[in-house]
Order: C-alpha cells, then structure tokens, then sequence
C-alpha cells in the first residue's frame, strides 16, 4: 500500500514542479514548507500523511543544500556538534508528541514570531562576520537553540529554517551566507530525524515523497549555489520576502480562516 499511486499522474507532476520551486527557495532562505505542505493538503492526502510525507520530501531538499554549502566550507560540523545533537534529540521528541501537544496556541502566535524575523533584517540590516572562516563559534546556546527548534520541526516545521537563520545571526559572529548554510544543515538533521518517527508510524506516502524529494534536490542545489553566489546582498531580499509572506500565510490559516 505504501508504494501504490495514489494520486493521478497530472497531479504528482504538479506537486513535483511545487517542490522544485520550494526547494529552490528553501535552499536560499527557508519557507519551502508553506507551499509544499499546502501542495499535498490540496492533493488530499490526510493531515498525518502530509506531515511524513513533507519530511520525506524536505529531507533531500535540506540534505542536498546542506550538502552544497559544506562543499564550499561555508558550514563546519565540528563548530556546530552541540547544535547538531540537540536538533536530532529535540525533533525526535517533537515527533514523538505531535500528536498530543494542543498546538492552537502555538499557531497563533507563528505569524508573530515569523513577522519579527522579516522586522529584524529589514530594519535591523545583516551583520558582518569575521574575515576569518575560522572565527570560534561560542558553544553555550548551542545545545538549548537545537533542541529548541528541533523540537518544534518536529511539532509542526513552518518557518524553521527562517528561525535558524535568525537565531544564528543574532548568537554567532556569521554572516547571512554562513547562517544560510548553518540552517540548512539544521534542518536536514530534523528533518531526518523526525521522518524516522513518521516512517516507524506508517505517516509516509513513499511514492509521492520520493518523487517530490527528488525535485527538491534540484531546486535546493540550484537555489543553494545562487544564495552561494548571489551573497548576502541577494539573500536578504529573498529572506525577507519569504517571511513577510510566511506571516501573511500563517496568519491568514490560524487567525482568519477559521480553521
């Protein structure tokens, strides 16, 4: 049952030229999430075969730009080890609790949390970062900022990647090209992490994850070079485009549709 097509063809098309796009753009600045989860909804999958299924798919996104950015060393696993174990432990807890933690509140309050990163960088501007690659990167809000949106990747997962970058900005003396890099490779270890509960829970549409996965590698490796090339005077637009219309989804969802 897992691997049989249970969308039309027309339809699992449309949903890959969906995730191409997402994982173009979640490559560059996070929010890939706020059009494929909509994406797989609108293709009617039920609510907890579109949570495993979007963590199948955004798993080769995520790992395919985290990829890209370690290639051109602007990540460096070794600064980050206490970031990375407390991702992977909090999104396996988030997952483990999705189904039992009441998340209204938590939802009302996403278009809040998203709209002050969009306020940040618009009018906050993006810090520099040290000429040297190298610059120590302080590992006391490591494990608490890991297992802090690990856990909530693995709860719900909009704007998770915005949340890092943020966050990393605000902590760490990187600039917006390093945060990129630092998100992506965050979000692959919850992303990863939580589809291990999904899978175990048989919440995954293996077909249509695997073929949305496969168009998000193309779009985040494309889109990862781009944010590469491109810096942080192309970032920061996109960045702040993609949240600004994050908060317009998220507030519409929680607080006007009536959902």
């Amino acid at each position: 049952m897992p691997f049989e097509l249970t969308v039309d063809p027309i339809t699992l098309v449309v949903l890959a030229v969906v995730a191409f796009v997402a994982g173009f753009i979640d490559a560059i600045a996070g929010g890939g999430g706020l059009l494929t989860t909509p994406a797989l909804l609108t293709a009617g999958l039920p609510p907890h075969l579109v949570l495993g299924t979007n963590k199948l798919s955004s798993t080769f996104g995520s790992a395919t730009a985290g990829l890209t950015f370690y290639r051109r060393k602007l990540f460096h696993p070794r600064q980050w080890t206490l970031a990375l174990i407390g991702t992977a432990v909090g999104a396996l807890i988030g997952a483990v609790v999705a189904h039992y933690l009441p998340a209204e509140l938590l939802n009302q309050m996403l278009p809040v949390i998203v709209f002050g990163c969009g306020l940040y960088l618009l009018f906050g501007g993006t810090p520099k970062a040290p000429l040297d690659n190298n610059a120590p990167i302080k590992r006391k809000w490591q494990l608490p900022q890991g297992l802090g949106l690990g856990f909530y990747d693995g709860v719900a997962g909009p704007g998770t990647g915005a949340f890092w970058t943020v966050s990393t900005l605000l902590m760490y003396p990187v600039d917006l090209v390093k945060a990129s890099g630092v998100a992506r490779s965050m979000n692959f270890v919850s992303n990863a992490a939580a589809l291990v509960i999904f899978a175990v829970n048989g919440s995954v549409d293996w077909v249509i994850g695997l073929v949305m996965g496969l168009a998000l590698m193309v779009g985040a490796f494309l889109g990862a070079r781009t944010a590469i090339q491109g810096g942080a005077k192309f970032i920061r637009p996109v960045f702040i485009t993609v949240v600004l219309g994050l908060t317009v989804r998220l507030a519409w969802q929680h607080w006007f549709s009536g959902a």
